[in-house]
């Protein structure tokens, strides 16, 4: 089973910034996607951004010239910088990654992120 270790969520005021790191316990170099969700409460989980093994990135439309994902298949680490938070990106925020082949499809346990107007 692999593991999905999230960390560097935290409490911002309104436009400072955050990285979120998800560690995963197995080599990502097989991984199709890697990638971040968020979920604010009341409200769907929706795509913030993701990165496929060939470096494709999408981004949600709301967080577009904001946030930057990256991999980095040497450390088996995706991460997501967040610059100028505004309250509305106030959601726990998943990692997820998984392959095609075999189908595979993995969560995180979520990490808080929290920005004060």
């Amino acid at each position: 089973q692999v593991q999905l270790v999230e960390s560097g969520g935290g409490l911002v005021q309104t436009g400072g910034s955050l990285r979120l790191s998800c560690v995963v316990s197995e080599s990502t170099s097989r991984l199709n996607w890697m990638g971040w969700y968020r979920q604010a409460p009341g409200k769907q989980r929706e795509l913030v951004a993701s990165i496929t093994r060939a470096g494709r990135i999408s981004y949600g439309d709301s967080v577009k010239g904001r946030f930057t994902i990256s991999r980095d298949n040497a450390m088996n680490t995706v991460s997501l910088e967040m610059n100028s938070l505004q309250p509305e990106d106030t959601a726990v925020y998943y990692c997820n990654v998984g392959s095609n082949f075999p189908p595979r499809d993995y969560w995180g346990q979520g990490t808080q992120v929290t920005v004060s107007s």
